[in-house]
Order: C-alpha cells, then structure tokens, then sequence
C-alpha cells in the first residue's frame, strides 16, 4: 500500500519545463552586439600602429568565422585588414571637358569588404579567400577579418567540407565576384525573377565586335 502511495505521489507531482542552455558561441554573439568600447578602443590603437594585413593566430569573432566556414586546422589562415575609409568619390578633371562631365562622381560597386578581401587575395597568391567579417570601425579605418584557405595543403584537399575551394572552377573567386561580400555588391543576393542584375550586369549588352574588317556588325 504505502508503494501505491509513493507512485500517485510522483504522478502527481507536476513536472517544470527544462530551461533551454545556450552554448558558448550564442554569448561570444551577444557579446558582439554591444561590444564594451573601451577594450574596441585601445586594440583599435594597436591596430593602427600595426601594418595594413597582419596574420592572425586566432579569429577574434570566433562565432562569426566559424558560421563562414573556419575551422582550426592547418590549411585555414585569419588575415586582419585595414582598409581606409572615404575615398569612393572620384575627383573633379582638371583638364577641359564637356560640363555634363566635370561633376564629381561617385564610385560605389564595391563595398569596403569587398576591398578588403581583393586586397589580401593580391598580397597572398598562394591562398583563397573563404570569407570576411567587420572586427572594428573608426572615424578613418575598417578593419576586417579575412578567412582564408591554403589549397595545396593535403589536410584541405582530403576535407570533403572544404576541399572544393582547391578544385580549378573556384580558383581566383574574389576577383570573380564569387564571395558573399561581392555577391552582395553585384546585387545577386535576391533570387526573384525580377531581379535584373541576373546572371550579371552586363549578361544583356551587346558583345563588342571582334577587330577587323570583315568582323564588322552590320544592322
């Protein structure tokens, strides 16, 4: 009898709801949303006294490279960049032109991302840029975290994950326009059909007519 008590007992007993545990990469994200801008500060300092690309041992927003593709093993190499501010305003010519002409323009295909990106691929031939992320903003700077990938390296070639970024088609995909950032520039992100800028740009012009007498288009 006093067995049948204890199971009514617990029967009754209502049951609290598991509470939901984060992990340790949601808290490094909210962290990130409002950094404290003391510590953003003094690194910014020793960001600027350093040189423009610098090799990073660590990712500084490990949750932020780990959800672009980085994983910590040999092959996979974080490039800080420094890249200035301003400057996408072309200048007024000097020289005659027509005054339809000599306004100043501006030159906004590219993002500050996408710059940053061209850069390191221009100063490192020997890797590929897997993806970027923003670190820090200043009154002059941006300054960026570049991921990149060693695809020669034997660990990336037998990565089933990754080991796409060493194979011919995907080489040279910054300057391509193939990454997140330049994808984003191109105005590729949305997928709707009435999007123009698929496959490209300029996918709808005319191609320019080979060289030569007998190549000449005619209406």
């Amino acid at each position: 009898m006093a067995e049948k008590k204890l199971k009514e007992n617990k029967k009754e007993t209502p049951q609290t709801p598991q509470k939901s545990v984060h992990g340790m990469y949601y808290y490094i994200q909210k962290a990130w949303k409002k950094p404290d801008q003391k510590i953003l500060m003094k690194r910014m300092e020793e960001w600027r006294a350093a040189p423009a690309q610098v090799n990073v041992d660590k990712p500084l927003r490990l949750d932020r490279a780990r959800a672009l593709g980085y994983k910590d093993k040999t092959g996979f190499i974080v490039i800080r960049v420094r890249v200035k501010r301003g400057g996408h305003t072309r200048p007024r010519p000097i020289k005659g032109r027509r005054g339809k002409r000599m306004h100043t323009r501006k030159n906004l295909t590219m993002s500050y991302r996408w710059i940053a990106e061209q850069r390191v691929a221009n100063s490192h031939k020997n890797l590929e840029v897997l993806n970027s992320y923003e670190v820090g903003k200043d009154g002059i700077n941006y300054f960026y975290e570049v991921i990149c990938v060693d695809p020669e390296r034997p660990e990336i070639k037998n990565d089933k994950t990754i080991n796409w970024a060493a194979k011919g088609p995907n080489r040279n995909r910054v300057f391509r326009g193939l990454t997140s950032s330049a994808k984003k520039s191109r105005g590729l992100r949305s997928k709707d059909p009435t999007n123009k800028n698929r496959p490209s740009r300029r996918a709808g012009q005319i191609p320019k007519p080979v060289s030569g007498r007998r190549y000449i288009m005619h209406n």
